[in-house]
């Protein structure tokens, strides 16, 4: 008996939210929706519910790393996504651990810089460290309001273009003012759009969703572009599933 699946595994490093509508517990769901088998390391355990975030209880980075070398014993990590995070030294730590072990390894970060119910873990970012961490990363996927802080100053599109020098940006447009929620990833050979309507169900943990559906179309095989593109029809089945703040994960969606 193989002591793991046949399907591609991918790794989720993130916080927990004990009512499972972001980072890690959202990442699996999406994973297994997906098609792919999800294994996880914590970074916090987050006191919150569907409505209310108190504080995150940071996990050291001691514990985070042996955690991550025990999977690693077993696994070498191909795809891996980074949600939500204590400091950029950390996820500088994290990253060179991960690629250390697999030096292609495709990693995305989904910059959690401030909760659903609106606590701020982050609001400023080392210009010279967050582009040393960029070169690292296969993609970044902020949404408006974390483009701002990742480079201040400048527009979404300039932010986009400039982070794109390092590795490829997704900006999401979930957050704009406009009609519609259109999506733009940023890479070397150009900008593609990915462009829906915005829907009138309000979800928490779209953004893990989004990063996490991502990975596990790559780690099936797909292109970034494609991988973007599908993991946006599953976040608008993952909205309209519903009409409370907490979404259905189903191959459904699909």
């Amino acid at each position: 008996m193989n002591a793991l699946p046949d399907s591609p595994i991918v790794l989720t490093i993130a916080g927990f939210d004990p009512s499972g509508c972001a980072g890690l517990l959202a990442d699996i769901k999406t994973f297994e929706a997906n098609g792919v088998y999800g294994m996880a390391v914590c970074t916090a355990n987050t006191e919150q519910n569907v409505t209310s975030f108190k504080r995150p209880n940071w996990i050291g980075k001691e514990e985070i790393i042996n955690q991550l070398s025990l999977l690693q014993q077993e696994v070498n990590f191909d795809f891996v996504k980074i949600g939500l995070i204590e400091n950029l030294a950390l996820l500088n730590t994290v990253v060179d651990v991960l690629i250390e072990k697999k030096t292609e390894a495709k990693i995305i970060w989904d910059p959690v810089c401030k909760a659903s119910a609106q606590f701020v873990f982050h609001n400023t970012v080392e210009k010279n460290l967050l582009e040393e961490i960029c070169a690292k990363l296969f993609l970044v996927t902020p949404n408006l309001e974390e483009i701002a802080i990742l480079a201040p100053g400048m527009d979404a599109d300039a932010a986009g273009k400039y982070l794109s020098q390092f590795c490829r940006v997704l900006v999401k447009g979930g957050h704009s003012e406009t009609a519609s929620a259109t999506d733009k990833l940023f890479t070397e050979e150009g900008v593609y759009f990915f462009e829906s309507v915005k829907e009138n169900y309000s979800k928490r943990g779209t953004g893990c969703v989004l990063s996490s559906a991502i990975l596990a179309n790559l780690a099936k095989g797909d292109e970034v572009v494609q991988a973007c593109a599908n993991a946006k029809n599953y976040v608008h089945g993952y909205l309209t599933s519903n009409h409370s703040l907490v979404g259905n994960h189903s191959y459904a969606n699909l």
